[in-house]
């Protein structure tokens, strides 16, 4: 893996430069016109939340009900970036709202339910680092809480009325627009399996320096 991570790093750097030729000759949608092509960065990055909110909560529960430290690690660098691209979902939203629906915020069930998803991951963050002693099991719990919601968030725009649109958007893509979104998509993933890679990689090592230092204190 290390020797195939700088080649993955330039592949996915090389996927990014080109996604924004393939999103400029893609068509415009026949309502929304250019705004519309916001929708290639926005949807991947939601859909890499929901990913990464599995990963997080599959992992807690293994170190809740296995002890296993490996995957505490995994649990914490997922829910970080559940948080970051999370982030980008929820910045990206609005400024597509704007141009669609003229308001930046609509509290329906859609939006509403995704907020509350990622303020769940920052409450395990931030219960993780300022806790205490038995946090680690505490915000396992709530990472798992977190991933529960995951199919709430998703299947709510099919459940209530709501100005989102419904889960049947990419399955019904014009083909032409289909090439393009699942370009992004793949970008994305890998983009995001080479930071969990990363980011487990330093919390192995941050972990490792700590046992050192409490050697060094006994």
């Amino acid at each position: 893996m290390k020797r195939l991570f700088p080649l993955l790093v330039v592949l996915c750097i090389a996927m990014f430069a080109y996604a924004p030729f393939l999103i400029v000759n893609a068509p415009y949608e026949s309502t929304m016109g250019l705004v519309q092509k916001i929708f290639y960065f926005h949807v991947p990055a939601a859909l890499t939340m929901f990913l990464s909110a599995f990963v997080a909560s599959i992992a807690a529960a293994v170190f809740l009900f296995g002890r296993k430290p490996g995957a505490d690690r995994i649990a914490v660098s997922a829910a970080e970036l559940t948080v970051l691209f999370g982030l980008v979902v929820l910045i990206t939203g609005p400024l597509w709202a704007r141009k669609a629906w003229g308001v930046w915020w609509q509290w329906d069930a859609r939006l509403t339910s995704t907020l509350v998803m990622w303020l769940v991951f920052q409450s395990y963050l931030l219960l993780r680092r300022y806790g205490g002693p038995g946090s680690d099991k505490l915000s396992a719990a709530v990472a798992v809480f977190g991933g529960a919601l995951v199919p709430f968030v998703y299947w709510s725009v099919n459940m209530w009325r709501t100005v989102h649109p419904t889960t049947s958007v990419v399955p019904t893509l014009d083909a032409s627009m289909r090439g393009p979104f699942y370009f992004c998509l793949l970008a994305f993933f890998l983009l995001y399996a080479l930071l969990l890679a990363a980011r487990t990689m330093l919390e192995a090592h941050r972990a490792r320096l700590e046992a050192l230092y409490l050697g060094l204190e006994d």
